[in-house]
């Protein structure tokens, strides 16, 4: 039975678990001026975090399906509450890194089976939007988190900020123990799953949208910090306003897809979604170096990033519903690909002084993407033609 609040308690999680993977992008500037690296290298921690992700999330899907889903769900979140607070306490940048590739090879579980979770405890008829709203701790962390990061690091340091998210992450993990009901397991992930989702031409169609809107959306928002200070002369606070436009209409965006997702469809509202970031990726791109212009952008951008990923999880969910708990943490998998392919391009090209290049980049991955899922909607069916 669903307890009150237990979607929430998820949703609080993503919060926390969002927070964790993008702190190093809220304080890039930081991290490379206090730990002597340069900004290319800072960058790493997201790069080098995404390539855990990625073999985590399916590795960890098959070793954890049949462990029960609230001590799963809370022992992952204790370990990623407590590493940011070790984190903290890192000496160097070496020691950071290292804690950190700790904290997301264990973290990497807590999106798809939050996803995988609500999908238990919601009717069926709900279950879009309910995977939607779980999905909304990671825009709240680009609304709230970013921003308290960028600020807590800029004023009282990169150990700071780390300290913060653990100790939301120490007052989450209670909540979580106490909504989410006992007795919730999923459908066990054997290799005969991994098998199946490969021979499902929709799944890999999806998978492959995932990974080009990440990649593109990367490419720019690793180093988006960087970019706004050498573009622009942006101090910390345009900067931090910045992190909160992109994350207040980031949290619009998903608030938008949950009312919309069960009556529009989720293939409607992933179109509309990838269409508003690459349209607010293009305005980056055509007014790079003109602050106001760029904020405008980034806000119309955010309008789409979190949504577009909770979409893509409700088609996945729809597409093969005995196949969800692998689906999804496949998806997980290749948006960290994403991650790391965007942050890679995005780092190559900043460390070469090629600062308007990155959004032209990022519009071509989008513009990938966007290809793809018109493709991967519904097929017309052909007309009738009655005999004679």
């Amino acid at each position: 039975m669903t307890r009150r609040f237990a979607p929430t308690s998820l949703m609080l999680g993503n919060f926390v678990t969002g927070c964790s993977v993008l702190a190093p992008a809220g304080m890039l500037s930081e991290l490379s001026t206090a730990l002597d690296v340069s900004i290319r290298t800072a960058g790493l921690l997201i790069s080098f975090g995404a390539l855990v992700l990625c073999i985590g999330s399916p590795l960890t899907a098959w070793l954890t399906s049949r462990i029960e889903r609230r001590k799963l769900l809370t022992a992952t979140l204790a370990v990623m509450a407590l590493s940011n607070i070790a984190s903290a306490f890192a000496p160097d940048y070496a020691s950071l890194m290292i804690i950190r590739l700790i904290m997301l090879a264990i973290g990497v579980l807590y999106t798809p089976q939050a996803a995988g979770t609500v999908a238990l405890i919601v009717p069926a008829e709900k279950r879009g939007s309910a995977i939607a709203y779980v999905f909304l701790g990671w825009s709240l962390a680009t609304a709230v988190g970013l921003p308290l990061i960028s600020f807590v690091a800029s004023r009282y340091g990169w150990q700071a900020a780390y300290a913060t998210i653990g100790a939301i992450g120490c007052l989450s993990v209670p909540l979580l123990a106490w909504r989410l009901p006992a007795g919730l397991v999923g459908a066990p992930v054997d290799l005969r799953t991994w098998v199946e989702l490969g021979r499902n031409p929709a799944i890999l169609v999806l998978l492959l949208i995932t990974t080009l809107q990440m990649s593109g959306q990367f490419v720019v928002f690793t180093f988006l910090d960087p970019l706004l200070r050498r573009l622009t002369g942006a101090g910390p606070d345009a900067i931090g306003l910045v992190f909160a436009l992109y994350g207040v209409f980031g949290f619009i965006g998903v608030v938008i897809a949950t009312r919309i997702v069960d009556s529009w469809g989720a293939f409607k509202a992933s179109l509309l979604f990838t269409v508003l970031v690459l349209a607010g990726v293009t305005g980056w791109s055509l007014s790079a170096g003109i602050y106001p212009l760029m904020a405008l952008s980034v806000a119309v951008w955010g309008l789409g990033f979190a949504s577009t990923n909770s979409m893509q999880q409700v088609r996945l969910v729809a597409a093969a519903p005995p196949l969800a708990p692998a689906s999804v943490s496949l998806n997980t998998s290749v948006l960290y690909i994403g991650h790391g392919v965007g942050s890679a391009i995005g780092g190559l090209l900043y460390s070469r002084d090629l600062l308007y290049g990155a959004g032209y980049v990022s519009m071509a991955f989008l513009g990938l993407a966007l290809t793809m899922v018109l493709l991967s909607g519904p097929r017309p069916k052909s007309a009738v033609v009655p005999a004679e």
